[in-house]
């Protein structure tokens, strides 16, 4: 774990905000180029072998320089996943943000955290009960972590705010949604944080919140849904949590209210039946001990800086062919394509630079 420089910094800003780059391929490049300096200046030529038909756009070091003066307007520092301040099981998944943009009190990131998410049109039942839940494992030692959305997550947030309780944003930290949150989470920044990955002035849209809810289960032990409809964006959270390896626990509702249809689901798909604070700290205190460090599946994969490797053509035109619609894994491409697994994924990120492939959940990619 090492502290970055701010010339460092700017350039880990500059890589994340440029065109076709989102943190798994951020994370590839500085494999391939040793830092994300070096990644800046290779950007133009690695698009080009991936096929761009125009220059790829990178972030202007102006307009790093000018997120940073607004992160520092708002009290907000970035931290990277390199370093000490980040929270340990967010950087251990596949796709965490390589900067978070931190509000508030940064310790409270480094303490063991439970997600709870709801109904935005949560029932009274609903509500009373998330207040409940949320106090009682605050008082239990947990940091509550959630979306800041109206319904279950503002309870969540409000019956926590004194023992410590953790914001995802789906915008930048001076776009909060929605607007009649902002007084909630002014209140949870003494004792709690807020966090986000979007830039400054960021206007957050439907498909920033699933984005965001990766973050929120990312972050904790285990997520609670409190009450959830058929497909609401809470099932995207737990689904986000079984493919993270975190443990999912689900209230039972009554079978007439299509409120508690998705948490119903959940408990017929095996997740933990929650009426007491107890269902959940029994389940969790036993990971607490492990709490903060990453276990072989997190770290699989993570092999540090390599020197990047030149494909020559007929490297590229093979595993370029067997890319199509149907996404394909790292695996089977290298083996049908006869190549090294780093020519393989040398060929992946220039196309990807390029914007002619798209990643999928498993490491599975597809051709656009």
């Amino acid at each position: 774990m090492t502290e970055l420089s701010d010339d460092e910094r700017i350039d880990w800003l500059r890589l994340i905000r440029s065109d076709n780059i989102g943190p798994r391929t951020f994370r590839s490049l500085l494999q391939n180029c040793g830092s994300a300096g070096a990644a800046l200046d290779a950007l133009p030529a690695l698009a080009r072998r991936g096929g761009a038909t125009r220059p790829v756009r990178i972030c202007p070091r102006a307009d790093a320089e000018r997120e940073f003066e607004a992160a520092e307007r708002l009290g907000a520092r970035f931290v990277a996943t390199c370093e000490p301040g980040y929270p340990a099981r967010l950087a251990a998944i596949d796709d965490a943000p390589p900067l978070l943009a931190v509000r508030g009190n940064c310790a409270t990131l480094a303490r063991p955290m439970v997600a709870m998410v709801g109904s935005r049109n949560a029932s009274a039942a609903g509500l009373k009960f998330a207040e409940r839940l949320a106090r009682e494992l605050g008082e239990a030692g947990f940091v509550i972590v959630s979306g800041l959305a109206r319904g279950v997550d503002a309870a969540a947030h409000r019956a926590s705010l004194a023992s410590g309780t953790v914001a995802v944003l789906a915008g930048g930290h001076d776009r909060v949604y929605p607007e009649q949150h902002v007084g909630l989470l002014d209140a949870l920044l003494s004792d709690g944080a807020a966090v986000s990955e979007m830039p400054f002035g960021w206007e957050p849209r439907a498909q920033d919140f699933p984005r965001r809810n990766r973050l929120i289960s990312g972050l904790s032990l285990g997520v609670v849904i409190v009450e959830a409809a058929k497909r609401s964006g809470s099932l995207i959270t737990a689904r986000f949590a079984l493919e993270q390896g975190r443990e999912v626990f689900a209230v039972p509702g009554s079978p007439i209210d299509p409120r508690a249809e998705g948490t119903n689901g959940l408990l017929k798909q095996g997740a933990t039946l929650v009426t007491q604070a107890a269902d959940v700290s029994s389940v969790l205190q036993p990971i607490l001990g492990q709490y903060g460090t990453m276990s072989a599946r997190e770290t699989d994969g993570d092999q540090g800086p390599q020197a990047a490797t030149e494909p020559d053509g007929d490297a590229r035109a093979r595993v370029a062919a067997l890319l199509g619609p149907a996404p394909v894994g790292l695996d089977d491409l290298v083996r049908l394509s006869n190549s090294t697994p780093a020519t393989v994924r040398t060929v992946l990120l220039e196309l990807e630079l390029a914007g002619r492939i798209e990643r999928h959940g498993g490491g599975l990619f597809a051709l656009l």
